[in-house]
């Protein structure tokens, strides 16, 4: 396992930020970290990292425990905290540079990273003159510096436009092929994009550990947006088979959302003539991430 998570409670005071959470990430994995705001996800990250440590449980990274070989695991991991800590007075390769000496590596690989975070054409200026989305990919590029196994990954996205995006993301999915990924981030497109397996947590809980495609896959509501020809009232809507919930979103137009293995737009299209009612505009809705994260998570 590239990362072994046991039991591990972490509070402030009062506040119970994790609660005896339990997971393993295996090699080669791009895992998504997800949650609401302050449920958990960074104080995990700053454990794994060794940056502050568990009340209670244990955590290890490439087989090393996280408190008793705290330097082995800092050597076996490239960190992008969500506040990216930069030497703004530097310039680009001086920040490199100096970061290259304290892990001892080759003055080469500051060349390999700067072209595989696309940093070229900003190497020259300092990082105080580059903007945001710049300056992530500092942060990625030192994270990389050391050729880590494990890279983990707090909103690495932050602040990027979309082609930066794109470039990003496939960075990150080609360092995922011999690497372990693991990332937190609130963009929903790109743990679709990006991740295989997802784990949310809530309230200091893991409340999902899946395989993307299965969590997606299990989840039987189905939407179907449905236009009819004039107003319907609702008690005549709420008729139809198999239905959790309706919406109606715009004048005649209606959501339906469905709990059923099969498809329901035929049952829909035979209410609507059973009831004199012709339908204009009839659509299926695939369930992304995004909503089914709310409905774990509300």
């Amino acid at each position: 396992m590239s990362i072994e998570v046991k039991n591990i409670s972490k509070s402030y005071a009062t506040q119970k930020a994790l609660d005896s959470i339990s997971f393993s990430v295996n090699k080669g994995e791009i895992v998504g970290f997800l949650g609401p705001n302050g449920a958990g996800k960074s104080t995990l990250m700053k454990i794994l990292t060794t940056y502050i440590t568990a009340d209670e449980g244990s955590a290890l990274v490439n087989g090393q425990d996280v408190v008793a070989n705290a330097k082995a695991v800092q050597l076996s991991i490239g960190y992008l905290p969500e506040h990216n800590p930069l030497y703004l007075d530097l310039y680009v390769r001086e920040y490199l540079e100096f970061n290259a000496d304290v892990y001892k590596v080759p003055k080469s690989r500051i060349e390999e990273v700067i072209q595989l975070t696309g940093l070229s054409p900003e190497s020259h200026k300092k990082i105080g003159q580059l903007s945001k989305g710049y300056r992530q990919r500092v942060g990625l590029a030192n994270a990389l510096l050391h050729n880590p196994d494990v890279l983990i990954l707090d909103e690495p996205t932050t602040g990027l436009d979309p082609n930066q995006l794109m470039e990003i993301r496939n960075v990150i999915k080609n360092v995922g092929k011999d690497k372990t990924v693991f990332l937190s981030t609130h963009i929903m497109q790109e743990v679709e994009a990006i991740c295989d397996r997802v784990i949310i947590i809530d309230k200091g809980k893991i409340v999902a550990d899946k395989k993307l495609d299965h969590l997606i896959s299990e989840d039987k509501q189905q939407i179907i947006e449905v236009e009819f020809d004039y107003k319907t009232e609702e008690q005549v809507i709420a008729k139809i088979e198999n239905l959790v919930s309706y919406k109606n979103t715009h004048d005649m137009t209606w959501e339906l959302t469905f709990q059923s293995d099969k498809d329901m737009r035929p049952a829909v299209f035979d209410f609507a003539n059973e009831n004199g009612l012709k339908t204009l505009q009839l659509n299926q809705k695939n369930k992304n991430l995004e909503a089914i994260f709310r409905e774990i998570t509300r």
